[in-house]
């Protein structure tokens, strides 16, 4: 099954080089996405741009593939089966959850020329970054690329209630299973309250598992791809 890869803030697709090979080795076709503005050298990019680009990759895949997001990019997942319910065979969303319907897409840190830099550890201290050593902190901060400010602020639009169709995968890191669905219970993320078949799986990590439990990580995806 192709199974296409979506990193999360100031990440490019080299972040999945280690679940490449892994998921290859298990039968799949992985195909990290090259995010406008995070990877392409484009400053100016849009959130739109960001979803028009996974969109080409849905389009462009073989069968109907599994769209995984990771972090904020789960929302942009989520997008993906709003836009092409029909083409998205599962979603997967790892270290996150979909943003709703007119919300900003990931507003979370102040701007700085236009663009929102890496802020440093210190906002994800704790269980976010406690299996990342002192080099794989370095690495991450050197290549972290500043996500342009007209995705950062971008407002989600969500149109397609046939999303809530498209069966999901929540993978779970530095958080449990248990807390999830507590969150979803409690209205915290309105979209998978909706949805109509939600799956969790945990995973010993941060939240990077991509960085510090790469095969770990591609065989839970392979094992919750769906049937061809």
């Amino acid at each position: 099954m192709d199974i296409l890869l979506i990193a999360g803030l100031w990440l490019d697709g080299s972040a999945w080089n280690g679940v490449v090979p892994a998921l290859e080795a298990l039968g799949h076709r992985p195909v990290p996405v090259t995010l406008p503005g995070q990877g392409d050298g484009s400053a100016s990019a849009t959130l739109d741009d960001q979803v028009a680009a996974v969109l080409s990759a849905v389009d462009a895949a073989s069968g109907r593939p599994m769209v995984v997001g990771h972090s904020a990019a789960c929302t942009l997942a989520w997008l993906a089966a709003d836009a092409r319910p029909e083409r998205v065979a599962k979603v997967a969303l790892v270290g996150g959850f979909p943003a709703a319907d007119g919300r900003p897409y990931a507003d979370f840190f102040e701007l700085e020329d236009g663009a929102m830099p890496f802020p440093g550890w210190a906002p994800f201290e704790g269980p976010d970054s406690a299996d990342l050593g002192e080099e794989a902190r370095r690495d991450f901060a050197a290549a972290a690329i500043p996500v342009p400010a007209g995705v950062a602020e971008g407002v989600v639009r969500l149109k397609d209630e046939r999303r809530f169709d498209v069966p999901v995968l929540v993978v779970c890191p530095e958080f449990t299973p248990a807390q999830a669905r507590e969150w979803i219970a409690a209205g915290d993320v309105p979209e998978l309250a909706k949805a109509g078949h939600v799956d969790f799986a945990d995973i010993d990590s941060g939240h990077w598992p991509m960085i510090t439990q790469p095969a770990g990580l591609a065989r839970l995806l392979a094992a919750a791809t769906p049937e061809p």
